[in-house]
């Protein structure tokens, strides 16, 4: 019987193949997938060693959201011989093109040799304590988006998913980060005050439109998971103004100074 991964794995093989041959970089032993005001970092990890358009490497699509970069980058890491791979082109489960394309990136980051991956997101807080540009390990998540990256009996524990060593490593960076747990709705809409209050109830601390499917698809193949939320604004009912997408860029664009350097800084460690 054929496995009904197949065809996702040989999707993301061809795609691995043509970043090898674009690059120039046969392995790659990191991956970071960066959200809403994470795009920084990639500067500061190291060297590019190439930037390829992600609309020319097979199964990739130019970003849909505003925030996101259309490329994907090789960088050597800092004082290191190691190679990691930025995914600047996130497929969310919104723009339709099925959760498949969503867990792509990922697929293929773990087909060119990626051992860790870092996730990260602009997300909405529930937390007051924690304001906007407050950056948040995810130590867990509730995926509500009634989906999975996984076809068939494919069943893969999801116990420790947000690898509890990577928190440490990141602890070692910044002592004070805290963590949470994240709770992805399906999106483009933003959540109403019931459903965050319903997100708190059953222990969420973030939400967001992303992240858990990817996350679920790099435990299926083996990827260690670093997943790094940054508070971009309250979520409703809790924040005192309505929610825009304009202030979650403001937001990222504030805060990615530092968050930059704190990424750039863990990875060198990884």
């Amino acid at each position: 019987m054929t496995d009904a991964l197949d065809g996702p794995r040989a999707g993301a093989r061809a795609a691995a193949d043509h970043l090898a041959a674009a690059t120039g970089v046969e392995r790659h032993d990191i991956a970071l997938v960066l959200g809403s005001g994470w795009g920084g970092a990639a500067d500061l990890i190291g060297d590019t060693v190439a930037e390829v358009p992600s609309s020319e490497v097979p199964g990739f699509a130019p970003p849909a959201v505003a925030g996101h970069v259309g490329t994907i980058r090789s960088i050597r890491v800092r004082d290191t011989d190691r190679h990691a791979l930025v995914l600047g082109s996130r497929t969310h489960l919104y723009e339709g093109r099925g959760v498949r394309a969503v867990v792509h990136g990922v697929r293929t980051a773990a087909a060119a040799g990626a051992s860790t991956l870092v996730l990260t997101n602009g997300c909405g807080g529930l937390r007051e304590e924690w304001p906007a540009g407050t950056p948040v390990l995810i130590s867990d998540h509730i995926n509500l988006t009634a989906a999975s990256p996984l076809e068939g009996a494919t069943f893969v524990d999801l116990t420790g998913l947000y690898s509890s060593r990577l928190r440490t490593v990141a602890r070692e960076v910044d002592p004070s980060l805290p963590e949470g747990v994240y709770v992805q709705f399906r999106g483009p809409h933003y959540e109403t005050p019931a459903e965050v209050r319903m997100a708190q109830r059953i222990g969420g601390d973030l939400v967001g439109m992303s992240t858990t499917l990817e996350a679920i698809a790099a435990r299926e193949a083996g990827v260690e998971v670093l997943g790094v939320s940054l508070v971009t604004n309250l979520a409703a009912g809790i924040s005192a103004t309505p929610l825009s997408h304009d202030e979650v860029i403001a937001a990222g664009r504030a805060a990615e100074p530092r968050i930059s350097a704190l990424l750039a800084a863990v990875v060198a460690r990884l």
